[in-house]
C-alpha cells in the first residue's frame, strides 16, 4: 500500500456533491493501515489554467465514466489538515451535481481507480450514518456546514 502524504503546496480541488434522498455519495478515505477514517466526495485536483467545473467534469468522467450536471450553487471551503504528522492545505470548489445516467442512484457502491490505479469505493451515506459509524467528513468542516441547511431541503438535492 502506497502511503499518502499531503503536498508541500497549496493545492486546489473540486469536488461533487451528489444526493440520492438524504444520502451523500461519498468516496472512502484510508489511514496508513488501510482503515477506512473517514469519507468525502468525489472529484479531484484542479490542473493548471483549467476552469473547476471543467476539472469536475472531468474527474468524473475519468474515474466513473460518468457525465454529471453542475448545478448553479456552490462554495469555496479552505482545509488546513493534518495527516498522519504532515500538514495539508488545499482549498476546494464544491458544487451540488447530479448524474446524467440515474443508472449510478441505483447501485450501493460504485467501484473506480484513481489516478494512480489505487482502487476506491464510494458509497451513499446520510450525515447521520457518518456521525453514528464515528467516521470524518472532508474537507474538514464540510459535515457541519451541509448540517445547517439539512434541516430543509438541501439545496440542488436529486430526491430519486
Amino acid at each position: 500500500m502506497v502511503k499518502w502524504r499531503p503536498a508541500n503546496s497549496i493545492t486546489v480541488k473540486a469536488l461533487a456533491l451528489i444526493w440520492q434522498d438524504d444520502a451523500l455519495l461519498l468516496s472512502e478515505v484510508y489511514d496508513d493501515t488501510g482503515r477506512v477514517k473517514g469519507m468525502r466526495p468525489l472529484g479531484g485536483t484542479i490542473e493548471f489554467g483549467e476552469p473547476w467545473r471543467d476539472a469536475l467534469q472531468r474527474e468524473f468522467l475519468e474515474e466513473l465514466g460518468a457525465w454529471i450536471t453542475l448545478l448553479d450553487n456552490h462554495f469555496v471551503m479552505e482545509n488546513i489538515y493534518e495527516h498522519h504528522g504532515v500538514t495539508g492545505h488545499e482549498v476546494v470548489f464544491l458544487c451540488h451535481a447530479h448524474f446524467a445516467d440515474n443508472s449510478y442512484y441505483r447501485r450501493d457502491s460504485i467501484q473506480f481507480e484513481e489516478h494512480d490505479g489505487a482502487p476506491c469505493r464510494a458509497v451513499w451515506m446520510s450525515l447521520e450514518e457518518l456521525s453514528a459509524k464515528q467516521l470524518d467528513l472532508y474537507p474538514t468542516g464540510l459535515h457541519e456546514k451541509l448540517s445547517k441547511v439539512s434541516h430543509g431541503r438541501t439545496p440542488g438535492r436529486i430526491q430519486n
